[in-house]
């Protein structure tokens, strides 16, 4: 029986990275009855240590997790070409908001190993999850020997099943639907437009516990996943807005644009991710090459610019479907309002 299986409430907080999962949204969820995920991709070890620390505080001996990136392979001198040539069509704002745009880091794995180390032998957590890939077999078996269990995101029938093989505990489907990053395996990919209700099928006669994630935002949402084989539930971009998300201002903002419509773009990062288009994706969706996180070094800067700004424009607005009705409200009654 997977852990998802003995909570009061089968849902998860998703990890977040780059500021709205916090160790108080963790909390909230884990109060609620269900359980949160830390987001480890874009901190250092330390940070990770110092929120999984903080967590323990505020939960107690209450199950959480933490999410890692799986490191992307190499991408060859294309790729770097690529990289280059999209590093100029973005120099025009770097002047215009006064900020310098980094040279690519080609070696940078957002210190997957030492995060790896951190998790299996000084803070074990309850759960493990990954995003963009799977983990070795040795990494699967040191991080259950450690007493975590070992989650993967897939988007399709064949991650799955390699993700099955592998032994891990749970698969977090991902349906097109979800905000943020897909978790597509590979950079290059182009995502299926299947939602969680249409992969679950698929996927069932593996014999692996599964938890749905895409475009929750109501307890009807819940209650049909759960209905479909799901035993769990991942829950997002409902939370954006709680006070205990480290949601920026300018996101927050942009959640509220009086008419804005989806957009799947790798403008931002070079991955495909799922947000609300603003002018930044208007001008560089096109040129965006499937390069990560090289691309995401290079659009830093520029993010950071417009968030300090308050300015939507310039930030990605990750937003799952139904993100009209996240709610300006404590995480808890979220939480509640989502119940099955």
């Amino acid at each position: 029986m997977s852990l998802i299986e003995t909570l009061d409430l089968p849902l998860v907080g998703a990890p977040m990275a780059g500021g709205p999962s916090t160790p108080a949204l963790v909390a909230a969820c884990c109060a609620a009855g269900g359980t949160g995920l830390l987001a480890a991709g874009y901190r250092s070890p330390a940070q990770v240590a110092e929120q999984i620390a903080e967590t323990h505080d505020l939960v107690g001996d209450r199950p959480f997790g933490v999410n890692v990136f799986v490191p992307s392979g190499s991408v060859g001198a294309l790729g770097s070409a690529a990289v280059e040539a999209y590093r100029a069509t973005l120099q025009a704002d770097a002047e215009r908001l006064g900020v310098t745009l980094p040279e690519p880091d080609w070696s940078d794995t957002d210190a997957y190993d030492d995060k790896i180390a951190l998790l299996t032998l000084a803070e074990p957590v309850a759960i493990v999850s990954f995003t963009f890939g799977l983990p070795s077999p040795e990494v699967v078996g040191a991080l259950q020997e450690a007493g975590s269990e070992v989650w993967v995101t897939v988007t399709s029938e064949d991650e799955a099943a390699h993700a099955a093989a592998l032994g891990v505990d749970v698969l977090v489907v991902q349906g097109f639907d979800a905000g943020g990053h897909r978790s597509t395996h590979r950079v290059e990919d182009e995502p299926n437009r299947l939602d969680a209700l249409g992969l679950l099928p698929a996927v069932s006669d593996l014999g692996v516990t599964c938890v749905a994630a895409g475009g929750v935002a109501t307890a009807g949402d819940v209650r049909r996943l759960l209905g479909a084989g799901a035993v769990g539930v991942q829950v997002g971009t409902a939370l954006l807005l709680t006070p205990e998300a480290g949601t920026s201002a300018a996101h927050r903002t942009g959640l509220r644009l009086p008419g804005a419509s989806a957009v799947v773009t790798r403008a931002f990062s070079g991955r495909p991710a799922r947000g609300l288009r603003n002018a930044f994706v208007e001008a560089h969706d096109g040129d965006a090459p499937a390069v990560f996180p090289q691309v995401d070094q290079l659009t830093k800067p520029l993010r950071a610019a417009a968030a300090a700004g308050g300015d939507p424009q310039g930030v990605s607005l990750w937003a799952g479907a139904g993100w009209q009705a996240a709610q300006e409200l404590p995480a808890i009654e979220v939480m509640a309002s989502l119940a099955p």
